[in-house]
């Protein structure tokens, strides 16, 4: 069954395809964008990505990594994703925006957004998020998301600060111990 992907007032997402090398580099390259993130990735580990891209929207039902878009611009605006964390069984919300468009909540709208779609499409019992110790501005939007911090872990090759949220229809139909 295809999922509807979430849109908001001012955002929508669309699947990264292989067309999007050029956008999709400057994400994994820009210094201001992995600032918190890690180091560039090279144009050869960026078009592996691409190419695994259509494999992980398949294995992944409704999730996956999106560009964010501004609809009344149609610009690219940021990547959202709602996927498998790391190694992990937990699903991430995740997101990354262009320096040009830092400040403009874009990140909290589209992030809220996944949360809800994630409870009320997906089924999901849970969502996590991480950020860098140092990254407060993601740490906010996490917060704003309604994930709450819970200790730090070690995803990605680093220590990060670890955050989540439950489903409260997950939680409303849990049975009492």
């Amino acid at each position: 069954m295809p999922f509807a992907l979430p849109e908001t007032a001012r955002l929508a997402l669309r699947p990264i395809t292989a067309a999007d090398f050029e956008l999709y580099f400057r994400f994994q390259t820009d210094p201001q964008v992995l600032q918190h993130i890690g180091p560039p990735r090279s144009a050869a580990v960026v078009q592996q990505y691409l190419d695994n891209m259509p494999h992980d929207y398949e294995r992944w039902p409704g999730m996956g990594r999106w560009f964010t878009v501004d609809k009344a611009t149609g610009a690219v605006v940021g990547i959202h994703l709602l996927k498998p964390l790391d190694t992990s069984a937990h699903i991430e919300l995740g997101y990354r925006l262009l320096p040009e468009y830092w400040g403009h909540g874009y990140a909290t709208e589209m992030g809220r957004a996944l949360v809800q779609y994630g409870f009320q499409q997906l089924g999901l019992r849970q969502i996590v998020g991480i950020t860098s110790p140092t990254n407060v501005a993601s740490q906010h939007v996490l917060e704003k998301c309604g994930l709450r911090y819970q200790h730090m872990a070690h995803y990605y090759g680093a220590e990060q600060r670890f955050y989540t949220i439950d489903n409260p229809q997950a939680a409303a139909a849990a049975p009492q111990s």
